[in-house]
């Protein structure tokens, strides 16, 4: 049952991954003319786009706005570690994937899992989580996508949408996070209610 959800939900996200690259385009033209504008965020960490263009918001604002610390041992786990583990790790901080490391002590990547992984490979395969290593569902390092900090969300967006894929480990020399594509579109509606904001006001005679 919970296999058969997967694939209704694969193809509603077709469907959300359609939009969202008409979106892109959108986003795109109307910010081709640039706008030289300030990162501002709040005292609660959102990012304040207030006088920031779409174009120029970046996945570092992005990390920055989730209002945590985006980088831990939380955020990874082990090739030989057990895939049970793994997902209780994703359930105990709310997360959909993992980076997955290889064996040693030092942070070089092997992989990502993701809850998908976990319905197709495991559930939709009657396999056993407790005895089944992460390292045998991964995507492997070789077909791994990532990106930088300095990635603009129009091209998160786009690296997504054209991917098919929901989340992005962010590295730069190192791991420092992860973007969601639920981040990236949560980032692109608060630019867009503020461009809202910004012309209500003029409407109603708050700008000179």
């Amino acid at each position: 049952m919970a296999f058969f959800l997967l694939l209704q939900k694969d193809k509603s996200f077709h469907a959300i991954f359609w939009i969202l690259k008409e979106r892109i385009k959108l986003a795109i033209l109307r910010n081709s003319g640039g706008h030289n504008r300030k990162n501002m965020f709040s005292r609660t960490g959102s990012v304040e786009t207030e006088e920031k263009g779409l174009e120029n918001i970046t996945v570092a604002d992005v990390l920055i706005s989730k209002g945590k610390e985006n980088v831990g041992s939380w955020l990874w786990c082990r090739v030989n570690d057990n895939v049970d583990d793994a997902m209780k790790n994703m359930a105990q901080h709310n997360i959909g994937s993992l980076v997955v490391l290889k064996p040693g002590d030092q942070l070089h990547v092997a992989g990502i899992i993701t809850e998908r992984d976990y319905l197709r490979k495991i559930i939709g395969q009657g396999r056993s989580p407790k005895y089944t290593r992460v390292g045998e569902i991964m995507t492997d390092e070789n077909k791994l996508i990532t990106m930088k900090s300095d990635t603009s969300i129009l091209q998160a967006m786009q690296l997504m949408t054209d991917n098919h894929i929901r989340h992005v480990p962010v590295i730069d020399g190192r791991i420092v996070g992860m973007v969601s594509i639920v981040d990236v579109v949560r980032a692109v509606v608060e630019q867009q209610n503020g461009e809202l904001k910004r012309l209500n006001d003029f409407i109603k005679g708050e700008y000179y």
